[in-house]
């Protein structure tokens, strides 16, 4: 596998897996495997979502957030570690911080409408009276980003040296998370903590994060060599990052790379940031012991035997959503 220092995220088109020919196939396996050893990150168009649902959701989320404080208060519901409706303002902060992350946002998760006995798991997602096309526009958006996760999923099956649909029972009614996120206006930067920022560098907690394209810059990641470089996904394109959940499971063959998102100028932060990235979760038995293709004498095993429901609770609990 060689070794690369990308400047920038590779691009690539899910269509040369879903519908290409034998050889794009294998090769967009290999694209993705490139990518995900070495910086964790990959932008793709090709996927199911659409700029008119994308421009849909962003515009109800503005207005969501645009409310006062006190009507969106009213949307955080006690008891359920921020796992569905609103999180308020720096609530949340990075694994190993203190500081609270200068944002707030909103949780839209998985409906279960089969009669599988995982939904008891689930709380109800939280629908919002100001604005009933909010959860609606959301849940769509949710089920194009699910199924376009689940066609990563498989070619990353594939490049692992498994069956093409090994994920697939494991994330079929999984725990995964659509998050609009609101980096709400400084109006007196000097006024915030010194180490306050939109969101200090951090690995995700799931198997990967499909990210809606942010209206702003500011998002980053760690390369391999030190070197921060900036995220950019053209309009059409998803960026699709390999989260801790699927680092483990490969014992570290897939990079869960360190991102974060920067605060503008001080003269910049009276202006709103927002971005939507959907988690995608298994379901909570699924093992992440790490697969036995992916240890070797050079590669000991690195991670303890965990499910990912476990994992998930020892995560939220170290980022500051449950006690």
């Amino acid at each position: 596998m060689p070794d690369i220092l990308y400047d920038e995220v590779p691009s690539l088109d899910l269509n040369d897996f879903r519908n290409g020919t034998e050889a794009q196939r294998k090769q967009f396996v290999e694209d993705l495997g490139n990518a995900y050893n070495n910086i964790g990150f990959v932008a793709i168009k090709g996927h199911y979502l659409t700029d008119e649902m994308s421009e849909n959701l962003y515009s109800s989320i503005k207005q969501f957030f645009a409310l006062t404080d006190d009507v969106k208060q009213k949307y955080e519901i006690e008891g359920l570690a921020g796992q569905r409706g609103y999180v308020g303002k720096g609530k949340e902060h990075a694994k190993g911080r203190k500081t609270g992350d200068l944002k707030e946002f909103f949780h839209i998760g998985q409906e279960v409408t089969d009669g599988d006995p995982i939904k008891e798991e689930y709380p109800d997602n939280v629908a919002v009276k100001e604005l009933p096309e909010f959860l609606e526009i959301g849940l769509e958006v949710y089920e194009r980003l699910e199924r376009t996760g689940v066609e990563m999923l498989r070619a990353i099956a594939l490049y692992l040296g498994l069956e093409e649909n090994y994920f697939d029972d494991k994330v079929k009614n999984g725990n995964s998370i659509l998050r609009p996120i609101h980096y709400f206006p400084i109006e007196n930067p000097e006024e915030v903590p010194e180490d306050a920022v939109r969101a200090a560098e951090h690995g995700d907690i799931n198997l990967i994060t499909l990210l809606m394209g942010a209206s702003a810059d500011g998002l980053q990641v760690l390369r391999r060599d030190g070197e921060w470089i900036p995220i950019t996904a053209l309009p059409e394109q998803l960026v699709v990052n390999v989260g801790d959940m699927l680092e483990r499971l490969t014992n570290k063959k897939l990079k869960s790379t360190i991102h974060r998102v920067v605060n503008p100028p001080k003269d910049q932060m009276k202006s709103s940031r927002f971005s939507i990235p959907f988690f995608m979760h298994p379901r909570s038995d699924m093992d992440l012991t790490c697969l036995d293709n992916c240890i070797d004498a050079d590669h000991p095993k690195q991670f303890d035997d965990i499910t990912a429901g476990e994992f998930l609770n020892q995560r939220l609990a170290e980022i500051g959503l449950k006690k």
